[in-house]
């Protein structure tokens, strides 16, 4: 069943007023979501004004159209007035030992080389020796570290990220892509107007910007200048909202001399 029409409820309006935020977040039109998830535009029209009420199934089934992570598809659902489908397990918790056991094997096979792991919206939440070696160089001073609004400041980072513009550039568009797969998530949407900001503050715009195959961090440390590539990991086999927000970033060195740095580390 699709809903009955009714006389507009806080649920209903509630739910209305966040699916068309997700929809408008999504770039698409009424008529686009009804194709996809093979309703009418009419009753899309009466969802999101509060003038009929989603059944569960409903809910489910725009989430999906609209490609929404699991924590957004739990927002929606709890808008509408049901509960959340999908686990939200603390990473302490025994369930997820398995998942942390993975997650340390990973970094310490990953070591000498940085390993940072960060939540949906670039929190660290853990690091390697030699990823916390280098956060310690841009020194923020804060005790929660974002990596975007690390890089966006006008501290150290201007001085020790060699190639800030580019480094912005790439950090910018990747997060214009996570903000529209996300729909409407205002903290996303914060961190890439913090990214568009000071990609203006470096002068670099959409249509002045090189296009380099490959972008490297390259950073002024008190080891010399290292250069390191990134590749990022995604679990993506879990319906559980925290281990789907995680990802993995592991860097790689770009040239020798880092490479010959970072086994054997002066930190250490």
């Amino acid at each position: 069943m699709q809903g009955q029409i009714q006389v507009p409820g806080d649920d209903a309006l509630a739910f209305g007023l966040a699916l068309r935020r997700r929809r408008e977040a999504r770039r698409m039109s009424q008529l686009d979501l009804a194709l996809t998830c093979d309703v009418s535009a009419r009753h899309i029209s009466f969802l999101e004004s509060g003038r009929a009420a989603p059944s569960r199934a409903m809910v489910l089934k725009l989430a999906a159209g609209l490609l929404m992570p699991r924590s957004a598809t739990n927002a929606l659902l709890t808008a509408a007035g049901f509960a959340a489908v999908y686990p939200v397990t603390p990473m302490d918790a025994g369930i997820m030992e398995p998942f942390r056991a993975m997650l340390a094997f990973m970094m310490a096979r990953h070591e000498p080389y940085p390993a940072i792991l960060c939540d949906r919206h670039w929190n660290v939440r853990d690091a390697s020796p030699a990823a916390v070696a280098l956060l310690s160089v841009l020194d923020s001073g804060d005790d929660e570290i974002n990596l975007i609004r690390l890089i966006t400041s006008e501290g150290p980072v201007t001085d020790v990220v060699v190639n800030l513009p580019e480094v912005l550039v790439e950090m910018r568009n990747r997060m214009q892509l996570e903000a529209l797969e996300a729909g409407h998530d205002p903290e996303l949407e914060d961190l890439v107007g913090r990214l568009e900001t000071a990609c203006l503050r470096e002068g670099v715009g959409l249509d002045t910007q090189r296009r380099n195959p490959l972008v490297p961090l390259i950073m002024t440390t008190p080891y010399g200048q290292l250069s390191f590539l990134s590749a990022i990991a995604h679990f993506g086999t879990s319906e559980d909202v925290s281990i789907r927000d995680l990802r993995l970033e592991l860097m790689f060195p770009a040239d020798e001399f880092t490479r010959a740095v970072l086994e054997k580390p002066p930190w250490l």
